[in-house]
C-alpha cells in the first residue's frame, strides 16, 4: 500500500500542500479531484520524488520513499504517467519502450506483454514518438510506465485532448490494472470518466486533502463535485 502521511511541499517560499494525507490499496482506483491549481500534480510530483518534503512522509510496502533521490523511486515500482506524456520524441516507439524497460531491467517478455495491450504500437515500433498521434502518444507513456511492471500507477490527465475511443482504450487499460493488483492513482478532469471506474475519490483543495469518499456515493449525489470542482 502506498501511504502518504501529512506531507508539505513548497515551491521556493511558495507552499503547495499542507499536511496532505492519502493512501492507495491494492487493486483499488483512487482518483484525486480539484479545481486547477489544488496540487493534485504537485501530489503526483512528490510521490515520485520530483518535488522534496518539507514534512511528513511517502512510503510504499512500509519503505521511506521521501529519503530517496528520484530516479530511484520508480525502481521500486511506482509508474508515472505525467501530464503532457514527456516522451523521448526524436526516439522510436521501440527506443522509448526500452527505456521503460531498463529501469527495472525487464526483458522480452514485459515487452512482449506490454505490446499485447497497445497492439498499435507493434506497428510502430520503428516511427519517432513525435511523428504519432495524441491517442498513439498517450498509449506509448502509458506502455513505457507499464515497462517497469508497477505495483503503482501514477496517471495525470491521461485522456486529455484525446478522441472519445482513445479514451476508451486508456480506461480498459486501467480497469485491466486494477484486476491485476495495482493501486492506481488517477487525476481527471473528466468527471464522467472518473465515476465509471473510481473506488474512491479525494476532493483536494487548496493544498489539501478535504475529503475522500466512495465514488458511489457521488454517482448519486454531486453535492461534492459542486462544492470543490464546481460541475
Amino acid at each position: 500500500m502506498l501511504e502518504i502521511n501529512n506531507i508539505d511541499v513548497a515551491y521556493g517560499k511558495a507552499k503547495i500542500l499542507h499536511g496532505l494525507s492519502l493512501t492507495a490499496k491494492p487493486g483499488e482506483i483512487l482518483c484525486l479531484l480539484g479545481r486547477n491549481g489544488a496540487g493534485k500534480t504537485t501530489t503526483m510530483q512528490a510521490i515520485m520524488g520530483l518535488l522534496r518534503l518539507k514534512a511528513g512522509s511517502i512510503s510504499l510496502a512500509g519503505e521511506d520513499l521521501g529519503k530517496l533521490p528520484a530516479h530511484e523511486v520508480p525502481r521500486r515500482g511506482i509508474g508515472y504517467i505525467p501530464q503532457g506524456r514527456r516522451l523521448f520524441s526524436e526516439l522510436t516507439v521501440a527506443e522509448n519502450i526500452e527505456i521503460g524497460l531498463m529501469v527495472r531491467g525487464k526483458g522480452e517478455e514485459t515487452r512482449n506483454r506490454v505490446l499485447d495491450i497497445f497492439p498499435r504500437l507493434r506497428e510502430r515500433l520503428d516511427q519517432a514518438a513525435e511523428t504519432l498521434s495524441g491517442g498513439e502518444q498517450q498509449m506509448l507513456a502509458t506502455a513505457r510506465a507499464l515497462c517497469i511492471e508497477p505495483s503503482v500507477l501514477l496517471l495525470d490527465e491521461p485522456t486529455e485532448g484525446l478522441q472519445p475511443s482513445m479514451i476508451e482504450q486508456i480506461r480498459q487499460v486501467i480497469v485491466r490494472m486494477k484486476a491485476e493488483g495495482v493501486a492506481v492513482i488517477l487525476v481527471e478532469q473528466r468527471v464522467d470518466a472518473v465515476l465509471s471506474i473510481a473506488d474512491r475519490v479525494a476532493f483536494i483543495e487548496n493544498g489539501r486533502n478535504r475529503e475522500t469518499v466512495d465514488a458511489s456515493v457521488l454517482r448519486d449525489d454531486h453535492t461534492l463535485l459542486t462544492k470543490y470542482v464546481g460541475v
